[in-house]
């Protein structure tokens, strides 16, 4: 009696400790793998397999493992199962369930057999081709169905060949038979709870790539980039995670996940910024460009000027020949200013002083007549404006309309609710624009307040602009331009110079490249 009580107690401990265990555990192929050793353990089998019930109606074989035999597949082991899924149901729709696992999966009844020579009511013709190909013996079965916490069958802990003290195959016992079915019951919740843990973790990263995705279709001109700043930034981390150039900096799995998660998010913002802005290939461009209107405007001047001739030929016939060279030369000057002032529109080049002076000119030069007979300027005072910016396409406040983005993306990311080890997304994406001379937006952080993967993402961001081949106001600089403009904004302030360092010795830039850049842009190693 007190041997039987002090075995009870020894398996209740054990069972409490299995239970802790697969609470624990993080790893799939190591939770399975304890489910069945825990349950072999449990129970003193030789030999088992769990199956786990796919969405295709199907038992699939995750682990088996046999002692006697050293026979161990799945979870762990190097060597995948080799054993096909076996169907619930027939190729006729007939439930398949003269099969021992088919049967507890659809049914979910444990079946206890004390020995598979005498059971007539189930087909172990698996199990007796199994013992002829490798010599063993099948004799007890117990296959217990595994139901998680919504009463749903997830799966099936079989065990095979229960043992004594003296390693005689026995019948799996009453007791047996009830801790095996309170073990299968904690797996089905462990093994339940890490799929709605990982469905709940793909349905975020889906969310996010959904995000990242909605930004990119916004505009055609940055199709790729919320998808490939993550890429490059990783490959980033992972190079100065390495580099002796930055001692202090590591990342451990969780921390390259937050910033993975950052650099995916970093342009969420943008859903907000107005297309016509993020669109703005030309100076003048609204919804439309607006080069369109003054074209118009020059074709009615024009249009005037010969109506203006015309009308002098007849007052004056005798001055026919200087008339026509005055129209012939004014007609010429309308044109070369309109494509001065076309060429102006494009942004490509840096808008001169020079150039504004003759801009300025020419929007006081020419006037034309509206429908209500009013005299206009060619040039209204916005549209002079935009064909005056210095640099790209964009006004000083349309460009802080632009930046404006950030301060979105930090509102919506500190807005969400993110587990312990995300709650730095918010800032590392946030911080992205900054630089290190403090001179970036939208804090202008600087030194310890800059974090090292917010200047990674720093120079994924650049570098992918700069490669760029969808941008509507320049073309895809080839990598050594692009190596020139970095080297440039490292040795200015802009960009961190140890992590371009290592962007440049561990040649990141390259693997990059062929990546994800044309052929014809890679023109260094």
């Amino acid at each position: 009696m007190k041997h039987n009580v002090k075995h009870l107690i020894q398996r209740i401990k054990l069972l409490n400790e299995i239970g802790l265990s697969l609470s624990t555990e993080r790893d799939h192929a190591s939770l399975m793998e304890k489910i069945l050793l825990g349950a072999k353990e449990i129970t003193h089998a030789d030999a088992g397999t769990l199956y786990i019930l796919t969405p295709e109606r199907t038992l699939e074989f995750v682990v088996v493992h046999t002692t006697s035999l050293n026979y161990h597949m799945g979870g762990t082991s190097p060597k995948p199962v080799s054993f096909a899924a076996i169907p619930l149901e027939k190729e006729n729709g007939e439930a398949n369930d003269t099969l021992v696992a088919v049967y507890t999966a659809l049914y979910g009844k444990t079946v206890n057999v004390e020995d598979v020579g005498e059971n007539k009511q189930f087909d172990f013709s698996g199990a007796h081709a199994f013992d002829k190909k490798t010599g063993y013996t099948s004799v007890s079965f117990l296959s217990i169905p595994m139901v998680n916490h919504e009463g749903d069958i997830i799966g099936v802990l079989q065990l095979l060949n229960a043992q004594n003290n003296d390693n005689q195959i026995i019948a799996f016992d009453h007791e047996s038979q009830q801790f095996t079915e309170s073990l299968a019951s904690q797996a089905a919740i462990a093994l339940s709870n890490k799929y709605l843990i990982e469905e709940m973790r793909e349905l975020f990263e889906s969310f996010i790539r959904l995000m990242a995705k909605a930004i990119d279709e916004k505009s055609p001109h940055t199709g790729e980039h919320c998808r490939r700043v993550p890429k490059l930034t990783l490959m980033l981390a992972d190079a100065a995670t390495k580099s002796d150039l930055l001692p202090d900096f590591s990342l451990d799995e969780k921390e390259r996940y937050e910033l993975e998660i950052s650099s995916w998010l970093h342009d969420c913002g943008k859903v907000t910024s107005p297309v016509h802005i993020i669109e703005k290939s030309k100076k003048l461009q609204t919804i439309f460009d607006r080069i369109q209107l003054v074209e118009q405007r020059f074709e009615l001047i024009k249009r005037d000027t010969e109506i203006q001739y015309l009308k002098a030929c007849i007052d004056t016939p005798h001055q026919q020949a200087e008339l026509k060279e005055i129209w012939i030369n004014t007609t010429k000057q309308q044109e070369s200013d309109f494509c001065f002032l076309k060429t102006c529109n494009t942004g490509s080049e840096y808008t001169t002083p020079e150039t504004i002076q003759r801009i300025q000119h020419i929007a006081q030069r020419w006037q034309w007549t509206n429908n209500q007979g009013q005299q206009q300027t060619i040039l209204t005072k916005d549209e002079v404006k935009n064909l005056s910016i210095v640099k790209g396409t964009l006004t000083t406040e349309e460009r802080q309309l632009m930046n404006n983005h950030i301060n979105v993306t930090i509102e919506m990311l500190e807005s969400l609710p993110f587990p312990k080890h995300l709650k730095r997304v918010a800032q590392y994406a946030g911080a992205h624009h900054e630089r290190v001379d403090g001179k970036g937006f939208p804090y202008g952080l600087k030194g310890e307040t800059f974090p090292i993967p917010s200047r990674i993402m720093a120079i994924a961001d650049v570098f992918e602009a700069l490669t760029s081949s969808d941008r509507p106001y320049k073309k895809a600089m080839p990598l050594s331009k692009s190596i020139e403009i970095l080297t440039s904004m490292a040795s200015t302030g802009h960009i961190d110079p140890n992590i371009f360092q290592v962007f440049m010795q561990e040649k990141v830039y390259l693997e990059y490249a062929h990546a994800y850049l044309d052929t014809e842009q890679i023109d260094i190693d």
